[in-house]
């Protein structure tokens, strides 16, 4: 029998029962819309990080406080101290693959302007912050270094802190605000950069001389960071190297003893956010797939079901000449148009719903050209593996009992 009419059988047969076609479908049409779906949000969630992390500098390096408590506990950050002014002065000294440094000391609490209030945090920081950060001033200018020696009570505004203790459009420049009770002139108003891929507001900041407070603020000498850019990106594993080395040094580290420092550069933390939203996604695809094998099973069933209520008509085929493998064909084909519509109605559905989830969730999705692939592959192998037996078992029927079976 011509393949042709095969296919003409097989869809004559799927016609005769509409609904229960549909019903075996969605299955597969769930399974397949929810793998594209995931993969695309997997996709979205690493271009973004990716992105996220090249806007701060591809060659950034961040030296933190760290430390390996006695039974196994960690501490990083603000609960750690050991990075002072000692430090930065001994890299600006003996590094020579670092471009520029800045230490980052912080706190959190309430700014004031007249009537107008608004719960932020300030960052103490030198100049080259900015150019590490790649962060630029819309307004105003930087502070100085004759700022940082005199511990000078300057600031520079991120947009949020603007827009709540500016309601109205006012000018910020020259203005005094307080935080935590200490006046602080606005100088300058950085650019907007939007929340970050983690949902923190990036405009929601005071950025200040690092003297000023340490000083004012925390009366504190100890530094919560340390931000660093390499000469270029090919030289950030040298100034790693050039930062651990000098770092041992000023901190009296002896020969097998931990650093109480962690230095990381953007590539590492770009590889473990990439690793762990991997990870993510082929967790939840592996969810979304469970879909297409019920979708599978449910194949196997409908054309077990099928092959029963079809019987005479097979016995009557054969009867007048057609093959067993001729009967295979016939109904693998049926199996295979099940398996195949399911997965192009889920495709539309996953690429539909990639482009909504961004709308209506504010999450970044990426279309990927491989899972729409993938899922045509997935759903004809099911649609094989799951129909198979069945049409095997129809292949191999009696004639003579078929067309007697009731």
């Amino acid at each position: 029998m011509k393949f042709v009419n095969l296919i003409r059988l097989a869809v004559r047969a799927l016609q005769r029962n509409k609904l229960r076609a549909l019903l075996t479908m969605l299955g597969i049409i769930i399974g397949v819309a929810s793998v594209i779906a995931m993969m695309a949000i997997g996709e979205g969630s690493k271009q973004a990080i990716n992105e996220s992390l090249s806007s701060m500098g591809s060659n950034m390096i961040t030296i933190m406080p760290y430390s390996n408590e006695p039974g196994g506990a960690r501490l990083m950050g603000s609960s750690i101290q050991s990075l002072t002014i000692k430090d930065i002065d001994a890299l600006e000294e003996s590094a020579q693959h670092i471009a520029k440094i800045s230490p980052l000391v912080s706190s959190s609490g309430q700014s004031i302007n007249g009537a107008a209030n608004w719960p932020t945090s300030i960052q103490g920081v030198s100049p080259d912050y900015l150019d590490i950060r790649k962060l630029t001033v819309k307004e105003g200018i930087i502070f100085s270094e004759q700022d940082l020696r005199s511990s000078a009570k300057v600031c520079l505004l991120g947009k949020t802190v603007v827009d709540n203790l500016f309601p109205g459009g006012q000018d910020p420049i020259g203005k005094i605000i307080r935080f935590k009770n200490i006046p602080f002139q606005v100088i300058g108003v950085l650019n907007a950069k939007g929340q970050s891929n983690f949902g923190q507001d990036q405009d929601d900041i005071i950025i200040a001389p690092y003297t000023t407070v340490q000083k004012r603020i925390l009366s504190s000498i100890y530094f919560n960071q340390i931000y660093a850019s390499a000469t270029n990106e090919g030289a950030s594993d040298a100034a790693v190297d050039e930062i651990t080395a000098t770092l041992r040094e000023t901190h009296r580290l002896r020969t097998g003893e931990e650093n109480d420092f962690q230095v990381r550069t953007q590539a590492e933390l770009m590889t473990m956010l990439n690793s762990t939203s991997s990870m993510m996604t082929a967790l939840l695809t592996a969810v979304a797939s469970i879909s297409l094998i019920i979708g599978g099973i449910g194949i196997m069933n409908i054309m077990y079901v099928s092959v029963t209520e079809r019987t005479r008509e097979i016995g009557l085929r054969m009867s007048i000449g057609a093959r067993g493998k001729d009967i295979l064909m016939q109904f693998l084909i049926e199996a295979i148009m099940i398996s195949v519509t399911g997965g192009v109605i889920g495709v539309i559905l996953g690429v539909t719903s990639a482009f909504v989830i961004p709308v209506a969730l504010n999450w970044p999705t990426v279309i990927s050209e491989f899972s729409i692939i993938i899922s045509f592959i997935v759903c004809a192998v099911t649609g094989i593996f799951f129909g198979y037996y069945p049409a095997l078992k129809a292949s191999k029927l009696d004639p003579i009992e078929a067309l007697r079976y009731e």
